[in-house]
């Protein structure tokens, strides 16, 4: 199948091509809090060193943990992600810090499409594999997702990592007939990079803990229920949830820095309703992330999955999506950037069902009109998401983008402002100083705690005459005002 190699090296050059589309815009396109937030971790790590025990960022509020966090702690995924982002910039540097986050994200999509390849591949056959890893690639939601400064695409390639390794290791123990202390050598480090990876995509993400279904299954195909007696899988578990459990236990003890998260869950009711199903079934996954067409190829890899002798593989990550979504159910309608931990199970039904279509094609008519009927379900598909996908890309608010990058610009590296965004912390992030993104008090409060400069984005005439006379002005135009408050 030298074809379907080249074939596969050619959608990798260009996964990696289209994901550098608009590579140098600043941190202000869709979902900027939440890509600034992580930005800024590392924005201090690069400016005052690393340190993985206490990640801190810009915003000294109480608004995201109900709770003042004058430290600026900021304690939700464990920061490796911004440790390898601040790294390289501080290493290399040539590129902008935000550009090495996003070339982070798209080398961990390309590795996770890989990884999407291999497990299709072996588990159905190699031109699904190959469908597979293309719609991870090209899906306009996962071009533009695959390069984002957030840690889920990274969550999202450890944990197909950590399934794929741990495949490897039980095909090593099954080739020595279940005797685990004569596996190879080369099947035991499969073994230690499951664990690895497996462990690290808990601590990008918790949420990866769904995804260890496909696992499950595996270790039960292989063992039966014995599986419960092998004291290696144990020691799997125990090694791979043991530095999540210590960093959760960590974050504990400083509650300011924990971000509120029970409303992920079910904190508008909305699980199961009605309106659950239309979200997550119609708004996002066939429109936005299959743009419609690609529902068709999705529900041909559902009929196909169920004829496949390896049809629980499948289905495991298909239950590890559905629990997913399900459970974590106001996060995932309220965020589509959730949906990118369930953007391998799309890709890989849609793989299957690409690869069946173009079989049932082929045999009821030919090749070349094969060819064509799926490459217009596929162009369609692409063509629809990138409509609901493109505007993502835009920087709607340049004047925000102007305001924050004087203030980084004019003030003093200890500065502490107040930089009033609708609850954003997206103007705090760009100006990177520590502060407050809303008026949590009455400013003569905040300037009492230490506020020294108010930042204005897109400032309006009651601005100029009504801050602006109260305070000094240090830096004004149509697009910002900056006041010394002391």
């Amino acid at each position: 199948m030298k074809r379907i190699t080249w074939l596969l090296v050619l959608i990798f050059v260009l996964g990696f091509v289209v994901r550098l589309y608009r590579f140098d815009n600043p941190v202000a396109d869709w979902h900027a809090f939440r890509q600034s937030d992580t930005n800024a971790v590392s924005t201090i790590f690069a400016r005052e060193g690393i340190n993985l025990l206490y990640p801190r960022y810009f915003d000294i509020s109480n608004i995201q943990s109900g709770i003042d966090n004058p430290k600026g702690y900021r304690f939700v995924e464990f920061p490796i992600y911004n440790t390898v982002q601040a790294g390289l910039f501080g290493i290399f540097g040539i590129l902008a810090l935000e550009q090495w986050g996003r070339l982070i994200s798209i080398l961990a999509t390309l590795a996770g499409a890989y990884f999407v390849y291999l497990l299709t591949k072996k588990y159905a056959n190699e031109l699904a594999g190959f469908f597979g890893a293309f719609f991870y690639l090209s899906l306009p939601y996962s071009i533009f997702y695959g390069r984002t400064i957030l840690p889920d695409p990274s969550m999202a390639g450890s944990i197909l990592a950590g399934i794929y390794f741990f495949d490897r290791w039980l095909e090593g123990i099954l080739n020595s007939k279940k005797q685990i202390s004569k596996v190879h050598i080369k099947y035991q480090i499969f073994f230690a990079l499951s664990i690895l990876f497996t462990g690290l995509s808990f601590l990008l993400k918790p949420f990866a803990l769904f995804f260890t279904l496909p696992m499950v299954y595996l270790a039960w195909k292989a063992f039966g229920f014995d599986l419960i007696k092998k004291w290696h899988l144990w020691l799997f578990t125990v090694l791979s949830l043991a530095p999540l459990v210590l960093w959760r236990w960590w974050t504990g003890q400083y509650p300011e820095g924990v971000p509120a998260s029970s409303w992920l869950f079910n904190g508008d009711g909305i699980r199961f309703r009605p309106a659950f199903f239309r979200w997550i079934g119609f708004e996002r996954v066939t429109k936005l992330i299959l743009g419609y067409t690609g529902i068709l190829l999705l529900a041909v890899g559902c009929w196909r999955v169920v004829k496949n002798k390896n049809a629980g593989f499948f289905l495991s990550f298909a239950l590890a999506s559905a629990l997913y979504v399900s459970v974590i159910a106001t996060g995932n309608v309220r965020h589509d950037y959730y949906q990118i931990a369930i953007i391998p199970t799309i890709s890989i039904f849609a793989g299957l069902g690409a690869n069946k279509l173009f079989e049932l094609l082929t045999k009821r008519t030919n090749t070349i009109i094969a060819v064509s009927i799926l490459g217009i379900v596929i162009l369609s598909s692409i063509y629809f998401s990138w409509m609901q996908v493109r505007d993502y890309f835009n920087i709607n608010d340049r004047g925000m983008v102007a305001a924050g990058k004087k203030a980084d610009e004019i003030l003093p590296r200890d500065a502490i402002v107040i930089a009033p965004y609708d609850g954003s912390t997206t103007l705090l992030n760009m100006s990177a100083r520590r502060g407050w993104p809303t008026f949590q008090e009455p400013i003569e409060k905040l300037i009492e705690r230490g506020a020294t400069h108010l930042v204005i984005a897109n400032p309006t005439p009651s601005d100029f005459t009504g801050f602006g006379t109260m305070y000094e002005p240090i830096a004004s135009s149509s697009t910002y005002l900056i006041l010394k408050l002391k």
